[in-house]
């Protein structure tokens, strides 16, 4: 079954043609990994795949309702985690967990299930009753990571979901989101080569707002071949990839930190190599 779909998306801010063009599908079953550089309209996509924006041209689906014509109807349907999102600082995640519960009409026992099984999956527990406000960033990432799932969506979008969280947290939400994709569909964006070569099903390489290529990564040989597959891709249609990262095996493109694909396992908040700037509003 076709859960997520796209037809010829467009959408500008200004002069800036943000998704020229998008057309993609992703099926019940499959993790499906938008991959590319900042600025490459990545996030774009996602809000207007689950109606946050208001496309210019094309057409979408996602679980058989129009975004367009029903944002509120996908919404309520599907799961999001925004790149840049926190929970309410003045909330602890326990409080937070009942609102998002009682917003998508999860029953109580159903919700305590979820919100046990996120704690303990993603190892925050011990914070369920902490003040937002006083929560390392990467525990307010797993917040929001949970609250992702909590109503068991048909349908998951995940924007960076590995920003600010240490090795084995990034190792635990692989293994979750590999998981819930037996299932569901799940769209995962990244600009880290690594995280979409090892979980994804299928990746769409994207840049300028186009989707110029698509990669089955288990098709494809072990050693930085995604990254020349999507140096390859972008160089077909364009003059250059600006500010493509190395792997570190000698396929590269300069790597000037910001706007770039890094074929490095993405770091812990706080080194610098891991803030993607303003990732996608252009984007």
């Amino acid at each position: 079954m076709t859960a997520i779909q796209a037809e010829a998306l467009r959408k500008s801010f200004g002069d800036l043609a943000a998704v020229d063009g998008l057309s993609l599908s992703v099926e019940a079953g499959e993790l499906y990994g938008l991959l590319g550089p900042n600025g490459a309209g990545k996030t774009t996509a996602i809000e207007l795949l689950t109606g946050q924006l208001e496309a210019d041209g094309g057409s979408a689906s996602v679980l058989d309702v129009d975004p367009a014509a029903e944002p509120i109807g996908v919404r309520e349907r599907v799961g999001v985690l925004p790149e840049k999102e926190a929970p309410p600082s003045f909330l602890t995640p326990r409080e937070f967990f009942d609102f998002v519960g009682r917003v998508r009409g999860i029953d109580d026992a159903t919700l305590e299930r979820g919100v046990e099984e996120w704690a303990g999956r993603l190892g925050m527990a011990e914070h369920l009753d902490t003040l937002a406000a006083d929560l390392s960033r990467g525990n307010q990432q797993k917040v929001m990571i949970a609250a992702a799932f909590l109503h068991d969506p048909d349908a998951v979008f995940i924007d960076e979901p590995l920003a600010n969280l240490d090795p084995i947290v990034q190792e635990r939400v692989k293994e979750a989101l590999v998981e819930y994709a037996r299932d569901n569909a799940v769209m995962l964006s990244t600009h880290h080569v690594e995280v979409a070569a090892e979980v994804c099903t299928t990746v769409g390489i994207v840049h300028g707002g186009e989707l110029v290529a698509e990669r089955d990564p288990s098709d494809l040989a072990p050693d930085r071949t995604l990254l020349d597959e999507f140096l390859a891709a972008v160089e077909d249609g364009h003059a250059a990839a600006d500010g493509i990262a190395d792997d570190g095996a000698g396929a590269s493109a300069a790597a000037d930190g910001a706007g770039g694909v890094s074929a490095a396992a993405p770091q812990a908040r706080g080194s610098p190599a891991d803030d993607p700037d303003e990732e996608d509003r252009g984007r």
